[in-house]
């Protein structure tokens, strides 16, 4: 790299600039920064941090950006004067040594990327990002201008976090105004792709552009579907169709010319993975992929079921890993819609129609349930409500996303509909999960249109359209009451998930009154 002034550092060792995959994977062994397992995939852990630190993330609390910030619990202010002290820090670690550049792209749309540029101390966290986003071509390399610069520290933490009013020693900040971010004291990878995630979230709205936490596919005939869903509702399993091209497995944007992929790879969960369940992401952790947090015994062979590290055992890698995906990483606009949830009360139906309106709602609602051994004392199904199927990244305020949804359902005139993955017959611990085979059923069903043939109910109390009968779907199954050894029992549930609803919209005010009106009543 012949300009490594703009890189603001007080002087370099060597910059591995735009390293290939090969290289990197030496540079990797070279430091001994993991491990190689049997089949040449590189494996590595992240220390303490296996998951994302939400609390210690901040946006500098400053003029224009200010105005469009939702500030609360999600998005914290932090001053200019401490961002820049925590900057010159980072800054600092990363001065005088050997260092990785890494350049990409972060948006398949060209009206629409934005140009962001790596700087870190670590080769796995430079092949991260080139797992992660998308990677530019040689041409475009060579007039390559970052829109955005993140300086990932990892390895200094702030020790006077207390005295400067923080949660912690870790710091995950952003200065809007000067496209700069800084990520110290965690060495999760997530943070790279989450925090590039938050800023497209801020961006593209501005712009009347919708930035989407959800997967996205394509079939042979043009039609793209869309897959929101909170972790373990199976977004990333149900979007990677043998028949269907995958565009994406978790962030996306909606602009005027069609759907659009953030990333140029996938991030997919580990735990109990198989070849058997889940063959095309099996398949793809191999060579170039970089596997997280796993449990490898002493000849390199990884044991998926081994939790020991943590349940968020991870996978990064190059979307060409999917056999069948969309090479242009985008497809026109969607013609369906589908939030998936896993209701662990076992209350909601397997598939269900929704209104525009009602789109709006569960949009803003972003309900599933954790269940046991999902997280840390969780020991009984807890309700989680996560606005836009994504509210960590969101830095606007939820309404800003879910009016321009509506719009968009509107203007293109898109089928949405809401999937249960979840439980039937009772609550976990008493009912059954829904079988893959009757969830595949209800999701190919929208996909070819068949269900829109389908006659209709009303599932009382939410007032959802379900269908009364559907191919390879056992009908007792779609609506659940039937399923429940008790009829007065399940009406106790859902009245109490209707309730638990209708509580968590309160937080919307006068702003989702309107909304409001398409949800359930208690």
């Amino acid at each position: 790299m012949k300009d490594t002034a703009s890189l603001g550092l007080d002087g370099v060792g060597k910059v591995f600039h735009n390293l290939s995959y090969d290289e990197l994977f030496e540079h990797e062994k070279a430091n001994n920064e993991g491990t190689v397992t049997e089949n040449g995939t590189f494996s590595v852990d992240t220390g303490i941090f296996t998951g994302r630190s939400p609390k210690d993330k901040y946006f500098v609390d400053q003029d224009p950006s200010k105005k469009y910030i939702a500030w609360g619990k999600i998005n914290l202010p932090i001053s200019k004067e401490l961002f820049d002290k925590l900057l010159k820090k980072a800054k600092a670690q990363l001065s005088g040594k050997d260092i990785y550049v890494q350049d990409a792209y972060a948006g398949s749309s060209q009206s629409s990327r934005r140009a962001v540029r790596f700087i870190t101390e670590v080769a796995w966290q430079a092949h991260f990002v080139k797992n992660m986003f998308i990677r530019p071509s040689e041409s475009e390399l060579e007039n390559f201008k970052p829109d955005f610069t993140v300086y990932n520290a990892c390895k200094c933490v702030n020790d006077e976090w207390q005295k400067d009013g923080l949660n912690s020693e870790v710091f995950v900040i952003f200065n809007i105004e000067e496209n700069v971010g800084v990520i110290g004291g965690t060495w999760y990878g997530g943070e790279m792709k989450k925090g590039i995630f938050s800023m497209m979230n801020y961006w593209l709205p501005l712009e009347n552009k919708l930035p989407m936490h959800c997967s996205a596919n394509v079939g042979k005939d043009g039609d793209t579907a869309l897959f929101f869903g909170l972790s373990g509702t199976g977004k990333t399993t149900l979007s990677t169709d043998p028949h269907r091209a995958l565009i994406g497995d978790d962030e996306h944007g909606w602009d005027d010319e069609g759907v659009f992929n953030f990333e140029g790879g996938c991030y997919a969960k580990c735990i109990n993975l198989s070849a058997e369940n889940e063959p095309e992401i099996y398949a793809a952790i191999r060579k170039n992929a970089l596997l997280e947090n796993v449990v490898i015994d002493g000849s390199g062979k990884v044991d998926y079921n081994d939790a020991s590290k943590t349940e968020n055992t991870r996978v990064s890698y190059p979307i060409e890993h999917i056999e069948n995906h969309e090479k242009s990483l985008k497809a026109g606009h969607p013609k369906n819609i589908i939030f998936l949830t896993a209701d662990a009360f076992g209350v909601l139906p397997p598939v269900s129609k929704l209104s525009k309106e009602q789109a709006m709602y569960y949009f803003l609602s972003g309900y599933t349930a954790k269940v046991a051994g999902t997280e840390r004392g969780v020991k009984e199904p807890e309700a989680t409500f996560s606005a836009c199927f994504g509210e960590p990244f969101m830095p606007m305020h939820p309404t800003v996303y879910a009016k321009l949804l509506g719009e968009k359902i509107d203007k293109h005139g898109v089928h949405v509909y809401l999937v249960n993955t979840g439980w039937s017959g009772g609550a976990y611990g008493v009912g059954k999960r829904m079988s893959i085979k009757a969830t595949r059923a209800c999701v190919n069903a929208i996909l070819d249109g068949s269900i829109t043939k389908c006659e209709f109910e009303n599932f009382d109390e939410f007032n959802l359209a379900i269908p009364k009968a559907l191919e390879g779907v056992e009908t007792k199954l779609l609506n659940p009451i039937n399923t429940w050894a008790n009829a007065s029992e399940y009406k106790e549930a859902r009245s109490k998930l209707a309730k638990m609803f209708v509580e968590n919209f309160k937080r919307y005010g006068a702003e989702g009154e309107q909304i409001a009106a398409a949800g359930p009543r208690s």
